[in-house]
Protein backbone atom coordinates (compact mmCIF):
# COMPACT_ATOMS: atom_id res chain seq x y z
CA UNK A 1 0.00 0.00 0.00
CA UNK A 2 1.40 3.27 -0.77
CA UNK A 3 0.97 5.45 1.93
CA UNK A 4 2.77 8.45 0.56
CA UNK A 5 0.19 11.00 -0.68
CA UNK A 6 0.62 14.67 -1.82
CA UNK A 7 -0.74 17.51 0.98
CA UNK A 8 -3.12 19.44 -0.39
CA UNK A 9 -4.27 22.75 1.72
CA UNK A 10 -7.88 22.42 3.31
CA UNK A 11 -10.95 24.03 1.03
CA UNK A 12 -14.41 25.18 3.11
CA UNK A 13 -17.38 23.70 2.46
CA UNK A 14 -19.08 25.12 -0.46
CA UNK A 15 -21.27 28.05 0.53
CA UNK A 16 -19.31 27.71 3.92
CA UNK A 17 -18.33 31.20 5.31
CA UNK A 18 -14.90 32.84 4.19
CA UNK A 19 -12.60 31.68 6.56
CA UNK A 20 -10.03 34.97 5.51
CA UNK A 21 -11.57 38.47 4.61
CA UNK A 22 -10.67 41.95 4.71
CA UNK A 23 -12.50 43.65 7.99
CA UNK A 24 -13.11 47.21 8.30
CA UNK A 25 -14.44 49.93 11.07
CA UNK A 26 -18.28 49.03 9.20
CA UNK A 27 -17.90 45.28 9.66
CA UNK A 28 -15.83 45.10 12.69
CA UNK A 29 -18.95 44.26 15.17
CA UNK A 30 -20.15 41.29 12.39
CA UNK A 31 -16.98 40.26 11.48
CA UNK A 32 -15.50 40.27 14.64
CA UNK A 33 -17.12 40.42 17.82
CA UNK A 34 -20.14 38.92 16.98
CA UNK A 35 -18.64 36.03 14.82
CA UNK A 36 -16.50 35.09 17.58
CA UNK A 37 -19.45 33.45 19.53
CA UNK A 38 -19.48 30.93 17.42
CA UNK A 39 -16.15 30.48 16.16
CA UNK A 40 -12.40 32.20 16.87
CA UNK A 41 -11.77 34.83 15.24
CA UNK A 42 -8.24 36.19 14.59
CA UNK A 43 -7.60 40.26 13.31
CA UNK A 44 -4.74 40.54 11.67
CA UNK A 45 -3.52 44.70 12.09
CA UNK A 46 -1.05 45.52 8.78
CA UNK A 47 0.24 48.23 7.13
CA UNK A 48 1.31 48.02 3.57
CA UNK A 49 4.35 49.93 4.61
CA UNK A 50 5.02 47.61 6.92
CA UNK A 51 7.68 44.82 6.16
CA UNK A 52 7.25 42.08 8.91
CA UNK A 53 3.44 42.29 7.38
CA UNK A 54 4.79 41.06 4.66
CA UNK A 55 6.41 37.54 5.95
CA UNK A 56 3.37 37.39 8.70
CA UNK A 57 0.34 38.01 6.75
CA UNK A 58 0.78 35.47 4.15
CA UNK A 59 1.75 32.76 7.19
CA UNK A 60 -1.57 33.58 8.92
CA UNK A 61 -3.26 33.18 5.90
CA UNK A 62 -1.46 29.70 5.17
CA UNK A 63 -2.59 28.44 8.71
CA UNK A 64 -5.66 29.99 8.69
CA UNK A 65 -6.91 28.18 5.51
CA UNK A 66 -5.46 24.69 6.58
CA UNK A 67 -7.57 24.89 9.61
CA UNK A 68 -11.31 23.97 7.58
CA UNK A 69 -13.29 26.68 8.89
CA UNK A 70 -12.40 26.30 12.77
CA UNK A 71 -10.73 29.45 13.26
CA UNK A 72 -11.17 33.21 11.29
CA UNK A 73 -8.31 35.52 9.51
CA UNK A 74 -9.92 39.55 9.52
CA UNK A 75 -7.76 41.61 8.46
CA UNK A 76 -7.24 45.07 8.85
CA UNK A 77 -5.24 48.09 7.20
CA UNK A 78 -4.34 50.70 10.04
CA UNK A 79 -4.42 53.35 7.87
CA UNK A 80 -7.36 52.88 6.56
CA UNK A 81 -9.29 52.36 9.61
CA UNK A 82 -7.68 55.17 11.95
CA UNK A 83 -10.61 55.76 14.17
CA UNK A 84 -11.38 52.02 14.91
CA UNK A 85 -7.40 52.04 15.61
CA UNK A 86 -7.95 54.35 18.02
CA UNK A 87 -10.96 53.18 19.67
CA UNK A 88 -9.60 49.88 20.02
CA UNK A 89 -6.27 51.68 21.74
CA UNK A 90 -8.60 53.56 23.85
CA UNK A 91 -9.72 50.20 25.15
CA UNK A 92 -6.01 49.01 25.90
CA UNK A 93 -5.33 47.23 22.75
CA UNK A 94 -1.60 47.69 22.38
CA UNK A 95 -2.04 49.05 18.23
CA UNK A 96 1.48 51.41 18.53
CA UNK A 97 3.40 48.87 16.08
CA UNK A 98 2.08 46.37 13.23
CA UNK A 99 1.45 43.36 12.87
CA UNK A 100 -0.41 42.73 15.75
CA UNK A 101 -2.68 39.71 15.80
CA UNK A 102 -5.34 39.78 18.37
CA UNK A 103 -7.32 37.00 18.75
CA UNK A 104 -11.47 37.18 19.73
CA UNK A 105 -13.62 34.39 21.54
CA UNK A 106 -16.85 34.97 22.92
CA UNK A 107 -16.44 38.58 21.91
CA UNK A 108 -13.22 39.46 24.11
CA UNK A 109 -9.62 39.73 23.29
CA UNK A 110 -8.55 36.00 24.16
CA UNK A 111 -4.60 36.74 23.46
CA UNK A 112 -2.08 38.54 21.15
CA UNK A 113 0.95 38.58 20.17
CA UNK A 114 2.97 41.29 17.82
CA UNK A 115 5.59 40.73 15.54
CA UNK A 116 6.60 38.70 12.75
CA UNK A 117 6.90 35.47 14.67
CA UNK A 118 7.45 32.17 12.44
CA UNK A 119 5.58 29.98 11.62
CA UNK A 120 5.56 26.98 14.10
CA UNK A 121 4.67 29.78 16.89
CA UNK A 122 2.11 31.41 15.08
CA UNK A 123 0.88 27.64 14.44
CA UNK A 124 1.35 27.21 18.11
CA UNK A 125 -0.42 30.20 19.09
CA UNK A 126 -3.48 29.24 16.94
CA UNK A 127 -4.01 26.08 18.44
CA UNK A 128 -3.91 27.62 21.79
CA UNK A 129 -6.76 29.62 21.06
CA UNK A 130 -8.25 26.84 19.43
CA UNK A 131 -8.01 24.94 22.69
CA UNK A 132 -9.06 27.40 24.38
CA UNK A 133 -12.88 27.56 22.46
CA UNK A 134 -12.64 23.89 23.22
CA UNK A 135 -11.83 22.76 19.62
CA UNK A 136 -8.56 21.36 17.71
CA UNK A 137 -7.21 21.92 13.95
CA UNK A 138 -8.38 19.15 11.94
CA UNK A 139 -5.08 17.17 11.61
CA UNK A 140 -4.34 16.96 15.48
CA UNK A 141 -7.94 15.56 15.45
CA UNK A 142 -6.35 12.84 12.95
CA UNK A 143 -3.11 12.22 14.63
CA UNK A 144 -5.20 11.39 17.64
CA UNK A 145 -7.15 8.93 16.22
CA UNK A 146 -3.22 7.12 14.31
CA UNK A 147 -2.12 7.49 17.99
CA UNK A 148 -4.71 5.14 19.56
CA UNK A 149 -4.48 3.00 16.45
CA UNK A 150 -0.82 2.68 17.14
CA UNK A 151 -1.69 1.68 20.27
CA UNK A 152 -4.49 -0.80 19.43
CA UNK A 153 -1.94 -2.47 17.03
CA UNK A 154 -3.31 -1.41 13.77
CA UNK A 155 -0.47 0.10 12.26
CA UNK A 156 -1.86 -0.10 8.63
CA UNK A 157 -4.74 2.07 9.81
CA UNK A 158 -2.03 4.18 11.84
CA UNK A 159 -0.49 5.16 8.66
CA UNK A 160 -3.06 6.29 6.68
CA UNK A 161 -4.64 8.05 9.10
CA UNK A 162 -1.15 9.89 9.75
CA UNK A 163 -0.91 10.63 5.56
CA UNK A 164 -4.63 11.93 5.99
CA UNK A 165 -3.36 14.46 8.76
CA UNK A 166 -0.56 15.38 6.60
CA UNK A 167 -2.53 16.60 3.55
CA UNK A 168 -4.79 18.53 5.90
CA UNK A 169 -1.32 19.75 7.18
CA UNK A 170 2.02 18.59 6.37
CA UNK A 171 4.16 20.91 8.19
CA UNK A 172 3.09 18.63 10.99
CA UNK A 173 6.19 16.91 12.31
CA UNK A 174 4.76 14.54 14.54
CA UNK A 175 2.32 13.47 11.55
CA UNK A 176 5.27 12.46 9.34
CA UNK A 177 7.19 11.06 12.65
CA UNK A 178 4.03 8.85 12.90
CA UNK A 179 3.59 7.63 9.29
CA UNK A 180 7.40 6.70 9.25
CA UNK A 181 7.36 4.53 12.46
CA UNK A 182 4.00 3.08 11.21
CA UNK A 183 5.40 2.08 8.11
CA UNK A 184 8.74 0.57 10.10
CA UNK A 185 5.61 -1.48 12.20
CA UNK A 186 4.80 -2.59 9.24
CA UNK A 187 8.07 -3.85 7.80
CA UNK A 188 8.28 -1.75 4.95
CA UNK A 189 11.43 0.45 5.86
CA UNK A 190 11.99 1.07 2.24
CA UNK A 191 8.84 3.24 2.24
CA UNK A 192 9.55 4.35 5.74
CA UNK A 193 12.61 5.66 4.43
CA UNK A 194 11.12 7.61 1.06
CA UNK A 195 8.34 9.47 3.51
CA UNK A 196 11.89 10.52 6.20
CA UNK A 197 13.21 12.01 2.56
CA UNK A 198 10.20 13.95 2.10
CA UNK A 199 10.06 15.83 5.11
CA UNK A 200 10.16 19.71 5.15
CA UNK A 201 14.03 21.05 5.17
CA UNK A 202 12.19 23.39 8.42
CA UNK A 203 11.45 20.35 10.00
CA UNK A 204 14.36 17.76 9.67
CA UNK A 205 15.92 18.80 12.37
CA UNK A 206 12.85 18.31 15.34
CA UNK A 207 13.08 15.59 17.76
CA UNK A 208 10.66 13.35 16.66
CA UNK A 209 12.02 13.24 12.92
CA UNK A 210 15.26 12.52 14.25
CA UNK A 211 13.73 9.82 16.93
CA UNK A 212 11.80 8.21 13.91
CA UNK A 213 15.34 8.19 11.57
CA UNK A 214 16.75 6.55 14.83
CA UNK A 215 14.06 3.85 14.98
CA UNK A 216 14.65 3.38 11.15
CA UNK A 217 18.03 2.63 11.57
CA UNK A 218 17.37 0.50 14.48
CA UNK A 219 14.33 -1.53 13.12
CA UNK A 220 16.99 -2.29 10.21
CA UNK A 221 19.51 -3.74 12.27
CA UNK A 222 17.70 -5.60 14.09
CA UNK A 223 15.88 -7.44 10.78
CA UNK A 224 19.43 -8.28 9.79
CA UNK A 225 20.02 -10.01 12.83
CA UNK A 226 17.06 -11.25 13.56
CA UNK A 227 17.67 -14.18 11.06
CA UNK A 228 21.03 -15.04 13.09
CA UNK A 229 19.53 -15.10 16.65
CA UNK A 230 19.85 -18.63 16.96
CA UNK A 231 23.66 -19.19 16.30
CA UNK A 232 23.85 -15.94 18.65
CA UNK A 233 22.12 -17.75 21.41
CA UNK A 234 24.80 -20.49 20.10
CA UNK A 235 27.68 -18.82 20.88
CA UNK A 236 26.14 -17.24 23.97
CA UNK A 237 25.41 -20.58 25.22
CA UNK A 238 28.98 -21.59 24.51
CA UNK A 239 30.78 -18.51 25.63
CA UNK A 240 28.83 -15.95 27.99
CA UNK A 241 31.31 -13.92 27.81
CA UNK A 242 31.35 -13.45 24.10
CA UNK A 243 29.50 -9.79 24.37
CA UNK A 244 29.58 -9.08 20.63
CA UNK A 245 26.74 -11.79 20.43
CA UNK A 246 24.89 -10.49 22.73
CA UNK A 247 25.11 -7.17 21.09
CA UNK A 248 23.59 -8.62 18.21
CA UNK A 249 21.56 -10.58 20.12
CA UNK A 250 19.70 -7.51 21.59
CA UNK A 251 19.09 -6.29 17.83
CA UNK A 252 17.71 -9.44 17.24
CA UNK A 253 15.52 -8.91 20.29
CA UNK A 254 14.62 -5.43 19.77
CA UNK A 255 13.45 -7.12 16.06
CA UNK A 256 11.08 -9.14 17.05
CA UNK A 257 9.27 -7.46 19.89
CA UNK A 258 11.35 -8.17 22.84
CA UNK A 259 12.35 -4.57 24.11
CA UNK A 260 12.11 -6.11 27.69
CA UNK A 261 14.82 -9.03 26.46
CA UNK A 262 16.79 -6.70 24.61
CA UNK A 263 17.75 -3.96 27.16
CA UNK A 264 19.18 -6.35 29.78
CA UNK A 265 20.84 -7.92 27.09
CA UNK A 266 22.74 -4.80 26.68
CA UNK A 267 22.86 -4.15 30.69
CA UNK A 268 24.36 -7.83 31.17
CA UNK A 269 27.22 -6.61 28.72
CA UNK A 270 27.59 -3.49 30.59
CA UNK A 271 27.59 -5.41 33.94
CA UNK A 272 30.16 -7.88 32.61
CA UNK A 273 32.19 -5.18 31.01
CA UNK A 274 30.98 -1.35 31.20
CA UNK A 275 33.37 0.43 29.17
CA UNK A 276 32.92 -2.70 26.41
CA UNK A 277 33.96 -1.62 22.78
CA UNK A 278 34.14 1.96 23.90
CA UNK A 279 30.59 2.23 25.68
CA UNK A 280 28.89 0.31 22.97
CA UNK A 281 26.11 -1.50 24.59
CA UNK A 282 24.91 1.57 26.55
CA UNK A 283 25.20 4.10 23.68
CA UNK A 284 23.16 0.89 21.77
CA UNK A 285 20.65 1.35 24.57
CA UNK A 286 20.45 5.17 24.34
CA UNK A 287 19.18 4.51 20.54
CA UNK A 288 16.95 2.00 21.56
CA UNK A 289 15.38 4.56 24.02
CA UNK A 290 15.02 7.10 21.51
CA UNK A 291 13.52 4.82 18.69
CA UNK A 292 11.11 3.29 21.68
CA UNK A 293 10.05 6.41 22.69
CA UNK A 294 10.77 8.66 26.06
CA UNK A 295 7.16 7.48 27.23
CA UNK A 296 7.07 4.18 26.82
CA UNK A 297 6.68 1.52 29.96
CA UNK A 298 10.61 -0.59 28.81
CA UNK A 299 11.99 2.61 28.46
CA UNK A 300 11.16 3.69 31.56
CA UNK A 301 12.22 0.57 33.05
CA UNK A 302 15.18 -0.20 31.48
CA UNK A 303 16.27 3.51 32.63
CA UNK A 304 15.65 3.05 36.02
CA UNK A 305 17.99 -0.01 35.21
CA UNK A 306 20.54 1.67 34.03
CA UNK A 307 20.55 4.06 37.29
CA UNK A 308 20.66 1.79 39.32
CA UNK A 309 23.83 0.02 37.38
CA UNK A 310 25.98 3.10 36.63
CA UNK A 311 25.51 4.01 40.32
CA UNK A 312 25.61 1.62 42.13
Amino acid sequence: MDHITTPKPARPAPGATPSIIDGSQATFMTDVVEASRNLPVLVDFWATWCGPCKTLTPTLEKIVGSMGGRVRLVKIDIDQNRALVQQLASLGLPLQSVPTVAAFWQGQIADLFQGALPESEVRRFIEAVLKLAGSAAPAADVIADARKATEAGDHAQAADLYSAALNEDPERPEAWAGLARSLIALGDDDQAEAVLAEIPAALAEHADIAAAKTALAVAREGRQAAGERSALEARLAADPADHEARFALASALNATGDRDGAADALLEIMRRNRGWNEDAARLQLLKFFDAWGIDAAETMSARRKLSTLLFS
